[in-house]
């Protein structure tokens, strides 16, 4: 089977780009289930109903988040509405709202499990990835497994896709929304990559525009950082799994332009 795993949607030029290309993309290569992360979807930090909506209807079936999961109070509807469709990090306190685990199945019948985990370094205070991953593992039944482990350090997020190697199919980083080099198949037979990058424009600092970046890293003073609009791609994995076994065979980073 063929998984697709899509970095940060950053604003509407990240959404915009997969209502144009992710229909045609997945027939094109045959993809079962496609994995998104939606945390920056809505003017770049959290996500709304419209949002949700238009990631949904461009073919995205699982959306994962991370720190910037709950910018916005609609996301508190949307874990009422569509649990199984949309994940918060798994690691967070058990009293926050949503879930960070779900089962759903492919077109063909096919049983998919989706983690999402938060990673500790330079990041803000959560619970033991590690920990929370192995036992989530515990209760899941399906052979195909999805990690995406939305961190900052990439020592950490190697660390993760050494320690669940052999025990899920596939784990990749979001989070820093630059896409890395270091795509493999482990092992033990877990497909690993250190960052999807993101959904978004590229002539820019991670999504958003230059000048207003520039102006706060050279002068300390705010200025709005609004989203870019230039240069829009849609950067992730493409992942082959044995769904028998639940073993990758192969992954290859994938580029989608407007």
């Amino acid at each position: 089977m063929k998984l697709l795993c899509l970095g940060d949607i950053v604003g509407a030029p990240g959404r915009e780009v997969l209502v144009k290309r992710l229909k045609e993309f997945r027939e094109q290569h045959g993809v079962d289930l496609v994995v998104a992360n939606a945390e920056n979807a809505a003017q770049g930090s959290g996500v709304t109903l419209a949002t949700y909506k238009a990631i949904r209807g461009a073919g995205v079936d699982v959306c994962t988040t991370g720190d910037h999961v709950y910018k916005r109070a609609e996301i508190l509807k949307l874990f009422e509405r569509d649990p199984e469709r949309i994940l918060r990090p798994l690691n967070y306190p058990a009293a926050a709202a949503g879930r960070g685990v779900t089962t759903v199945s492919t077109a063909a019948g096919v049983p998919v499990a989706v983690i999402n985990l938060q990673g500790r370094v330079f990041m803000d205070p959560s619970d033991d990835p590690f920990k929370a991953a192995r036992d989530a593992l515990a209760g899941i039944d399906a052979k195909v497994v999805v990690v995406d482990f939305h961190g900052e350090a990439t020592s950490e997020k190697r660390a993760m896709g050494w320690f669940l190697d052999g025990k899920v199919s596939v784990v990749f980083g979001t989070h820093t929304h630059v896409p890395t080099a270091d795509e493999e198949v482990l092992p033990g037979g877990t497909a690993y990559v250190t960052d999807l990058g993101m959904c978004g424009a590229y002539r820019s600092i991670i999504g958003r525009d230059i000048q207003g970046v520039l102006t706060t890293f050279t002068t300390k003073m705010y200025a709005p950082f609004t989203i870019a609009t230039g240069d829009v791609r849609a950067c992730g994995i493409l992942v082959d799994v044995d769904e028998k076994t639940g073993k990758a065979r192969k992954i290859e980073r994938i580029v989608m332009r407007v």
